[in-house]
């Protein structure tokens, strides 16, 4: 299958660097990040399918009431 996309500059300086690197297609390198980004998801959902919001909210149950520290407020 082939089709078109627009990247921002960066991006495509970036991938034709890592192409030049790895002697491949520029084709090649987005086409693999392509695929790492679905196997990622992919195993975002499984992950996801094993949890449940009973036990989410047990966990918090037991967490502390308290004010966020300095650095991890908002």
């Amino acid at each position: 299958m082939s089709f078109s996309i627009n990247i921002p500059g960066d991006l495509d300086r970036q991938a034709r660097e890592i192409a030049d690197l790895q002697h491949a297609t520029v084709d090649d390198v987005i086409a693999s990040a392509f695929a790492e980004q679905v196997a990622s998801w992919e195993r975002l959902k499984q992950r996801a399918a094993r949890g449940s919001r009973e036990t989410f909210l047990k966990v918090l149950d037991h967490a502390a009431d308290v004010e966020p520290e300095e650095h991890d407020r908002i």
